[in-house]
């Protein structure tokens, strides 16, 4: 490892020889200056770490100073020492970007601490990091191998993104690997658990089962609404849990988060069938059932979701809530997205406010079409950056901004996950097949048995029957599923995109957040 080079200027550095000395000792290379003026131009010319700045020197003073450093090198940091704690100097200097500062008489190891923060603080949390989850990778694997139910399912998942949002702080590359494969072999795991549970989860006996998309409302948003405090609902569709952890600090800032929670997303994990589901109140079959013209399976033509507000107000009635006043807007585009940050204000007025939000859906498609979008989400820790980026600079985070102030009750969850497919997987299927990359239905399916969960009675899922003798399967893992026509072609085109509609803790165990104002 390079000695850490550290610039130290200051009128009186001759009194400080013993500290500089100490410095020197552990190993650090000190230059010294006795002048703002000469400190500027040595950063101008030499590769500095960073920079201890006396605050009062003749010339230039040290805020001067600190503003010419930045000018040159504005990712130098730099450790203001001063007599002064005045706080409109602090105020100033911090403003001006100083990573620390110190108050005279300074002594060594204050010194030292400053800079073990400053130049080893991304290289200890590493080390941290690493083994940290070295010392957790035996518990998680305990846990895997314990046979979790689903409430245990649902607190190892969140154990697994958090471990892998912390590995971005490693840089053992070894280490990132293990915690790979830990992974793989918990959706394996997942994906036994769900195949062995899910049709008596779905079963109109269940007595035991998680709350699922169907049951979403009944039990995780209508018991928060308040007569005279507007309930926003908001969806933002295909929001992993990774995905709501890269965009919660930016809720946090306007709203006081209250509950942090996860549910499970009915099967298949696609829009079409999860999103209806959670508006209804009701699993695709019962849909189907009940709303028969407004019900369209995969293999229809026309949109399969544009009676969500209907099903909604159908849910509201069967359960005695007909009365409240609601809104119901969708967005689909940012034309929409600028309707809603005009019209926020006047959604105060309403009991219950649903936004569905379509932007991350239109990511993860549009990045199997775009090469450009390839290259911008290649990976888990790039698509939480898009969908950070995305937040951040959306109609939906301005509108909530402009109504921050005020009191509200906010619920924010989606309708499914997705999952990032690098194995493929080959089924064959006469021409009614469906085209989707993670769970298809048809008759006369070929596959592979180990790789799907097969319902050959599509009502044991709680699915609709789309023919006669047609059968679901969905993809495990990190499977998607190809025809043996151009599979070559279709193999390359899809790998490493991310794709719903499968078995996968990513596309099932899926969000649900209640905030309020501050």
């Amino acid at each position: 490892m390079s000695v850490a080079k550290i610039l130290w200027v200051d009128d009186e550095i001759d009194s400080l020889t013993s500290q500089v000395m100490f410095l020197e000792n552990k190993g650090y290379e000190v230059e010294t200056k006795t002048n703002g003026y000469d400190a500027v131009e040595y950063v101008k010319e030499n590769i500095v770490d960073v920079v201890l700045l006396d605050e009062s020197m003749p010339g230039i003073t040290g805020l001067q100073t600190l503003q010419q450093i930045k000018e040159q090198n504005n990712n130098l940091p730099v450790v203001l020492i001063t007599k002064n704690e005045a706080e409109n100097l602090m105020d100033e200097a911090i403003g001006s970007q100083i990573s620390d500062y110190l108050i005279k008489p300074v002594n060594p190891s204050q010194v030292l601490l400053s800079l073990k923060k400053l130049i080893d603080n991304k290289r200890l949390v590493a080390e941290k990091t690493t083994s940290a989850y070295q010392q957790e990778f035996r518990s998680l694997f305990m846990a895997l191998n314990s046979n979790p139910n689903y409430t245990e399912w649902m607190e190892l998942y969140k154990k697994i993104v958090y471990w892998e949002l912390e590995m971005k702080k490693s840089d053992s590359p070894e280490m990132q690997e293990v915690f790979h494969t830990q992974k793989q072999e918990a959706n394996t795991e997942f994906f036994k658990f769900i195949s062995k549970n899910y049709a008596s989860w779905v079963s109109p006996k269940s007595t035991d089962s998680p709350i699922m998309s169907h049951t979403l409302l009944k039990y995780k948003v209508l018991p928060h609404i308040e007569k005279g405090t507007p309930l926003f609902f908001i969806l933002i569709d295909n929001l992993r849990l990774d995905q709501w952890k890269s965009i919660q600090p930016i809720f946090a800032e306007s709203f006081r988060i209250l509950e942090e929670e996860t549910f499970f997303s009915i099967l298949p994990t696609a829009t079409q069938y999860a999103r209806n589901a959670i508006f209804a109140g009701l699993l695709p079959i019962d849909i189907e059932k009940q709303y028969n013209h407004e019900w369209k399976n995969d293999d229809e033509e026309g949109g399969k979701n544009l009676f969500e507000e209907e099903f909604l107000k159908g849910q509201l009635k069967r359960l005695g809530k007909s009365d409240l006043k609601i809104s119901y807007t969708k967005i689909t585009n940012n034309n929409d997205g600028q309707k809603l940050v005009d019209n926020i204000h006047n959604l105060m007025a309403n009991d219950l406010n649903v936004i569905v939000y379509n932007f991350i859906d239109m990511l993860s498609h549009a990045r199997t079409e775009m090469e450009v979008l390839k290259e911008l989400a290649g990976d888990e820790i790039s698509y939480r950056s898009i969908t950070q980026s995305w937040f951040e600079h959306s109609p939906l985070h301005q509108s909530l901004k402009k109504i921050a102030e005020k009191k509200l009750n906010i619920i924010v969850a989606t309708d499914h996950g997705s999952t990032r497919v690098k194995t493929p997987a080959k089924v064959i299927g006469d021409k009614q097949t469906t085209a989707n990359l993670r769970y298809k239905h048809g008759r006369n399916l070929n596959y592979e048995p180990k790789d799907v969960l097969a319902f050959r009675d599509p009502k044991e899922a709680g699915l609709p029957v789309p023919n006669v003798n047609s059968s679901f399967i969905f993809a495990k893992g990190d499977l998607f599923l190809c025809y043996p026509n151009n599979y070559n072609h279709f193999v390359n085109y899809y790998r490493n995109t991310f794709q719903h509609g499968g078995i996968s803790l990513e596309e099932m165990i899926i969000p649900v957040i209640r905030m309020t104002n501050k």
